[in-house]
């Protein structure tokens, strides 16, 4: 689950977003909770929040649906690059399935992880499921992002790209995360501008350099000048969508990091 609320750079108004399943107990406690931090947006995975009076209770605490992270509850043994024709169709029908549940609820952006493995065949595999993905999306009126991961089939931001230009499909785009660039060695600065108008999502967190930790900001590498030469690079490409803190639910206090976060953001100036 993420939560947002409106915060103001010096390029705009951006959404600003925290992802919760860092948080655990239950459904109700976790809104109280992010609400009581101030936010205001939230998105969330595939099988969180889909009683009515949850969804009720989500409003009448303030919270907007964002996006809808569609490969969490991936059945095991199923990916969108298998070599098994019935294990790939399984996995289209379950984030087809999130897609329909985004859709119901007005979401606009969804994302995909990479595929495990780094073989070419397994890469056509994925595009060819992706492609589906993206037509389907579309009827929806969902943007479709692909998230760059260290260690799986689309390691890096610049691999990314060329993937969703080799695929030329016009719903598909990047879900840039600022931790996974520390990882991979490549300035968000740069990454961002090449991506430009494909930029459709972006994940905030830190670490050391080597891990995917999922830290508060400025726990690790992350340091206050980067950050703000982050976001105003997202203003100079005018990117108009969520900014989601994404922390490690084995923190030893997520709220705290959520907490943390989201008051740095603040920090360059908000509209809450």
């Amino acid at each position: 689950v993420c939560v947002s609320t409106l915060v103001k750079d010096g390029c705009g108004i951006m959404i600003i977003s925290c992802c919760s399943w860092a948080l655990s107990g239950s459904e109700q406690k976790i809104l109280e909770d992010l609400a009581s931090v101030g936010l205001r947006h939230i998105d969330f995975r595939p099988f969180d929040f889909t009683s009515d009076d949850m969804r009720a209770y989500m409003a009448e605490v303030g919270l907007k649906p964002t996006c809808m992270a569609t490969a969490f509850g991936m059945p095991d043994g199923v990916a969108l690059d298998s070599v098994d024709c019935g294990h790939r169709m399984q996995a289209l029908k379950h984030t087809q399935d999130a897609l329909d549940y985004a859709g119901r609820l007005c979401i606009d952006r969804s994302y995909l992880l990479p595929g495990e493995t780094t073989d070419a065949d397994a890469l056509d595999r994925y595009q060819e499921s992706v492609t589906i993905l993206a037509d389907y999306a579309q009827q929806l009126n969902i943007k479709l992002c692909i998230e760059h991961f260290p260690g799986k089939t689309l390691p890096t931001v610049i691999d990314t790209l060329d993937f969703i230009d080799r695929c030329g499909h016009e719903n598909l785009y990047l879900l840039f995360d600022i931790g996974h660039a520390q990882i991979s060695k490549e300035s968000p600065v740069e990454v961002i501008k090449k991506a430009g108008p494909r930029l459709g999502y972006v994940h905030l967190d830190d670490n050391d350099g080597q891990s995917d930790l999922h830290w508060p900001l400025y726990d690790g590498i992350l340091t206050e000048n980067l950050l703000k030469n982050t976001l105003d690079a997202l203003g100079f490409i005018q990117y108009n969508g969520p900014v989601s803190l994404e922390m490690h639910p084995t923190l030893p206090n997520p709220l705290a990091a959520i907490q943390k976060s989201f008051g740095i953001i603040r920090s360059f100036g908000a509209n809450t």
